[in-house]
């Protein structure tokens, strides 16, 4: 069609890229409104990241933030080859790592809230069974190193490639993959009485 921006996915991925990129030239040359339009971009993703890392949603809240004040900080040293899409999600999760390690472990995953049921399904033992679940598996994300949360969450919630989390984590892929494996192996266990 014309007009249509159209294309493959990979297309408009490209775009987008381009976009960030010239937007976050202007903003490390002092221009604010490229840089809310980085931050209307970025944030659902920084949030939901966050969110997930964290388990709790004041505290993710404050961790986009200072990240993104971060980033605003930083605009001026930002590589120009870099995506600036793949630099936020590294300073949100160096920032929840930074949390995730100054905490005792205790995170609450159940605040997360759980998508409804369908009405018809819903029956008072099927919630309370759900409940335990996410209690259960809340204490078992306790037992995993702040490092291994963060590459199980990535990979298992947001289901970025092992190559992303490497250069989102600043580790090799294989270094991932053996967080990932060792941190499914001990949620496995650990929810045995699930299966």
């Amino acid at each position: 069609m014309p007009g249509d921006r159209g294309g493959t996915p990979e297309e408009a991925d490209a775009s987008s890229r381009r976009e960030d990129g010239l937007l976050a030239v202007r903003a490390s040359e002092g221009d604010e409104e490229a840089f809310e339009a980085l931050v209307h971009r970025h944030a659902p993703m920084a949030l939901r990241l966050a969110t997930r890392l964290l388990g709790s949603r004041p505290e993710a809240e404050d961790a986009v933030q200072d990240s993104f004040v971060s980033a605003w900080r930083g605009l001026p040293e930002f590589r120009r080859d870099a995506q600036f899409g793949t630099w936020i999600y590294r300073i949100v999760t160096n920032r929840c790592l930074n949390v995730l390690r100054s905490r005792r472990p205790v995170v609450a995953l159940d605040s997360l809230p759980e998508p409804p049921a369908p009405e018809h399904e819903v029956s008072p033992a099927r919630v309370a069974e759900g409940h335990a679940a996410v209690a259960d598996l809340a204490r078992a994300m306790e037992g995993l190193s702040p490092e291994q949360r963060v590459c199980w969450v990535l990979r298992e919630l947001d289901g970025a490639p092992y190559e992303s989390i490497a250069e989102t984590v600043g580790i090799s892929p294989e270094a991932v993959r053996g967080r990932v494996f060792r941190a499914r192996r001990y949620l496995t266990e650990a929810m045995a009485a699930w299966r």
